[in-house]
């Protein structure tokens, strides 16, 4: 809830407006863990928001954690569906530029409707929405069992985000104010397959968040093998949507390029990204594929992936290469999710 939410609440309870900012501290600065923990509240008050309003609404169900550090973790819902998020700790950020922050890869939907052919989010298909509150739990519930102060968020879990815009500015909101969890809006990316007019809806969103592009091919042809979603934004309407985005937002946008064995890992592949990073100044970020279980793509051989680096540096292009973060925990989008429901769909039988 907003602040303003909160108070109008209060109010028809008969408490005192003092007692919102002492309700937001407990939760999002102290991390109470429980209402019972809100010392400073009458108890009276307690017991009321412990009835209606639960304070988790979510339990972690499984971690996983890598030789690197990284961490995933696997969140059962209140209706009993799972979502991920992911830990990447300082020194290498999710978008695969040197950070000293620590990022979190939050889930933004159960499941996911955009069918991207390498990705096991969308495996067993669009459940529902998030609820903002489901948003920012991952966060607070991700801190808790680390140890660790979240400093850095990524929308780039399960699920489009910019398919769930309400729940998702709602979020942001939470995450970046003074009252809620304080992370800069600069420190928080948006990242999307390419919805081009909600791209143009983020791009006059109040705060400065940053944004992602799952680009993964730089021609129509490659694009659309891979990304159904680019039969409905091909290149050139998703293109204008990003420079817009640009111009209004004066901020770098980073482009993901998933590197395919076969697919889009040619050097005519990194000529064409070469050509459209350039056309709205945009930074690469390219990500030896993840092997899923069940889809027939490889990750190209080192060597492969230096070439193709070697390209777009050539071009002029700023661009990493982000290797091994969490490939031994199942890292890409969904794995963990999926096997989790198999598994108890293969129980119940």
């Amino acid at each position: 809830m907003l602040p303003e939410e909160l108070a109008e609440e209060f109010a028809a309870w008969g408490e005192p407006r003092y007692r919102v900012p002492q309700v937001l501290d407990w939760v999002f600065q102290k991390r109470a863990g429980s209402y019972a923990d809100m010392t400073s509240l009458s108890k009276s008050l307690r017991a009321r928001l412990t009835e209606t309003h639960p304070l988790h609404t979510m339990k972690i169900a499984q971690v996983q954690g890598s030789r690197d550090t990284t961490q995933k973790f696997l969140f059962r819902l209140h209706d009993g569906r799972y979502v991920e998020s992911v830990l990447i700790p300082a020194n290498r950020s999710a978008l695969g530029d040197m950070s000293d922050r620590r990022t979190i890869c939050v889930s933004s939907q159960v499941g996911c409707a955009y069918d991207c052919k390498f990705c096991a989010s969308g495996l067993a298909g669009f459940t529902r929405n998030l609820r903002a509150d489901e948003i920012v739990e991952q966060i607070l519930q991700v801190e808790a069992h680390s140890g660790q102060r979240i400093d850095n968020v990524v929308f780039m879990g399960m699920g489009e985000p910019l398919a769930n815009f309400t729940n998702l500015a709602r979020a942001i909101r939470i995450l970046q104010a003074e009252w809620g969890a304080g992370i800069g809006a600069r420190h928080i990316t948006v990242s999307t397959s390419g919805l081009a007019p909600q791209i143009k809806k983020l791009a006059d969103f109040p705060l400065p968040v940053r944004l992602a592009i799952s680009f993964h091919g730089a021609t129509d042809e490659v694009r659309e093998h891979i990304m159904p979603v680019n039969r409905k934004y091909p290149l050139d309407v998703l293109m204008d949507a990003l420079d817009y985005f640009r111009r209004k937002k004066k901020q770098k946008i980073t482009l993901e390029y998933i590197l395919i064995a076969g697919v889009n890992d040619r050097a005519e592949d990194a000529v064409a990204l070469v050509r459209r990073a350039r056309s709205i100044e945009a930074k690469v970020n390219l990500i030896p594929y993840n092997t899923v279980e069940g889809l027939p793509w490889e990750r190209p051989t080192e060597p492969a992936q230096d070439a193709f680096l070697a390209v777009l540096e050539r071009g002029g292009v700023p661009a990493t290469i982000r290797r091994e973060k969490g490939h031994d925990i199942d890292a890409a989008c969904g794995q963990l999710r999926l096997k989790q429901e198999q598994a108890e769909a293969a129980a119940a039988s």
